[in-house]
């Protein structure tokens, strides 16, 4: 484990609290969006604000962190391919295990392979992995600029909500012979009338 750099701002000081089971700290902080946090298709963007409210409790085990984050995750419409801007309201809740509580588990997780505690850096929680568990799975897979969205034509790429009746003359191939006599019928008049 590396040790948290308690200059970024999503490493919070857990030292008020104390140890004491009972305790508890409430926290409203803006910070910016560490990077990566969502997918190709759609994220909340590098150093845009993210809003936090937390509660900080002192617990036996450790220091419950719960609360929520809110920010604007941006992408592209899967089927226009516009902008699409997103609201994201997503609950966050983790508990930071004291050091000598997480070593105590780590060797119960060993024999029960299961080892998904985080751990306090001494006295300091690192809260970005907390809000990436949080965040990338809340936002779309497929995201549309809104649900009805028509999408783009598949043959020409024309904006199927600019002109609602946009369409493109098929004809059955199995008639394209009889079209290219056709055709040919009327270049033939054509020359004759010249």
């Amino acid at each position: 484990m590396t040790p948290a750099d308690t200059r970024r701002p999503l490493v919070l000081d857990t030292r008020e609290l104390g140890r004491r089971p009972g305790q508890m700290v409430e926290l409203q902080r803006t910070v910016e969006a560490p990077s990566d946090l969502g997918t190709d298709v759609i994220a909340v963007p590098e150093g845009q604000p993210i809003e936090l409210d937390l509660r900080l409790e002192s617990v036996m085990e450790g220091v419950l962190i719960s609360g929520s984050a809110r920010a604007t995750a941006t992408g592209a419409c899967v089927r226009c391919l516009d902008d699409v801007h997103l609201a994201v309201d997503v609950p966050v809740q983790e508990l930071f295990a004291y050091a000598d509580r997480a070593a105590h588990h780590h060797e119960v997780a060993a024999e029960q392979d299961d080892d998904d505690l985080r751990e306090l850096d001494g006295d300091f929680a690192d809260l970005e992995p907390v809000l990436r568990d949080a965040v990338v799975p809340a936002l779309p897979f497929q995201p549309v600029c809104r649900e009805d969205c028509p999408g783009l034509c598949s043959e020409c790429g024309a904006r199927l909500a600019d002109d609602p009746d946009h369409h493109h003359e098929k004809l059955d191939p199995r008639w394209g012979a009889l079209a290219a006599l056709s055709d040919q019928d009327a270049s033939d008049d054509e020359k004759k009338r010249n």
